[in-house]
């Protein structure tokens, strides 16, 4: 698998302009994705800070990987939180995208049970955006408090 590679049109900077430290905690206030490293690595240190991630807007496309990254439990959302999945692409020299399918199939699998539960239910990592909110996302994810 090649996660170090793929990318998608929106780079991780919007991520790190859209989280607001709080406290101990994170906010993701809104963010529309963008390549994978950058998001991985920026959760991987939220992870080990030991701080809460507020999920308090849209998080899309890379941004969703923090629910394979952080802890479960130290994840909540409010009433604007939205998540985006989509499969897997990158964009090669010339702009182009392509499908990523082991991408897709490995990052399906490292989500938690009940997210790849839904995933599926919907359809599956696809080209076409899925967002999980509302009712179905506090199912899953507790409300912030």
């Amino acid at each position: 698998m090649r996660m170090a590679v793929i990318r998608v049109v929106v780079v991780a900077a919007a991520l790190v302009a859209a989280t607001v430290p709080a406290g101990a905690e994170i906010r993701i206030l809104a963010s529309p994705g963008g390549q994978v490293g950058p998001f991985l690595e920026l959760f991987d240190r939220v992870r080990e800070s030991g701080e809460r991630v507020v999920i308090d807007g849209p998080c899309l496309s890379a941004c969703t990987l923090v629910l394979m990254t952080v802890p479960t439990d130290r994840i909540c959302v409010t009433r604007r939180a939205v998540l985006g999945f989509h499969a897997a692409r990158s964009v090669d020299g010339r702009g182009r995208i392509y499908a990523e399918p082991e991408a897709s199939i490995a990052v399906h699998a490292a989500y938690p049970r009940p997210v790849r539960d839904w995933i599926s239910r919907h359809g599956g990592l696809t080209s076409r955006l899925l967002l999980l909110r509302g009712r179905e996302l506090a199912a899953i994810y507790p409300r912030c408090r």
